[in-house]
């Protein structure tokens, strides 16, 4: 299974809001506002080969060289783990005050 650019509205399954198809020309992976994802990949990013479907709860931050901030997701149904690259509109810094918080 190869690559599937999707790039369009939808509900998050965690905070419930609705969700703009990302605005630069690239597919949204994870919820803006909670920046809660949704467990759809399997072998790498975008293959949607995944038939876990589970919820991804943000867990930590990276940052990588060429790809900037990433947003570590783990799923809560089945605990795997996975890299999102930070999106120009998220709520980036309410997830870095909440892992402030729990140190």
């Amino acid at each position: 299974m190869g690559f599937k650019m999707i790039n369009s509205d939808f509900i998050c399954e965690n905070c419930w809001k609705k969700v703009p198809k990302h605005g630069e020309g690239s597919a949204r992976n994870h919820c803006p506002y909670c920046l809660y994802s949704k467990h759809l990949d399997d072998k790498f990013p975008w293959d949607r080969a995944s038939s876990c479907e589970g919820i991804m709860k943000p867990i930590w931050i990276d940052y990588k060289k060429n790809k900037w901030n990433m947003i570590k997701h783990r799923c809560v149904k089945c605990g795997k783990e996975m890299l999102n690259k930070v999106a120009p509109d998220d709520d980036f810094l309410s997830l870095v005050q909440k892992l402030n918080a729990l140190k």
